[in-house]
């Protein structure tokens, strides 16, 4: 048998096959990793615009509610202006 670097050919190969091996493992963990990513990325994009759309909806709501209690205030001002004639 011909020694190559202290190992046979034989040992060299199976090294070498294993390597791919594990070359095409560490592959097709990154793709997943990458899908992962991807995925995150647009539940956030997503979830972003979710939160968007609520920060408005209760800037909205808070306007409304001001409004209205001022107009309670001043219809709770005009009975009492007219309980006082």
């Amino acid at each position: 048998m011909t020694v190559w670097a202290g190992q046979t050919i034989v040992e060299t190969m199976d090294s070498l096959e294993q390597t791919g091996k594990d070359l095409e493992r560490l592959e097709a963990h990154l793709k997943k990793l990458l899908e992962q990513c991807q995925q995150l990325r647009e539940e956030n994009e997503s979830l972003q615009s979710r939160q968007d759309a609520l920060v408005a909806e209760r800037a909205t709501l808070v306007a409304r509610n001001d409004e209205a209690r001022s107009k309670v205030e001043a219809m709770i001002h005009r009975l009492k202006a007219l309980e006082q004639t």
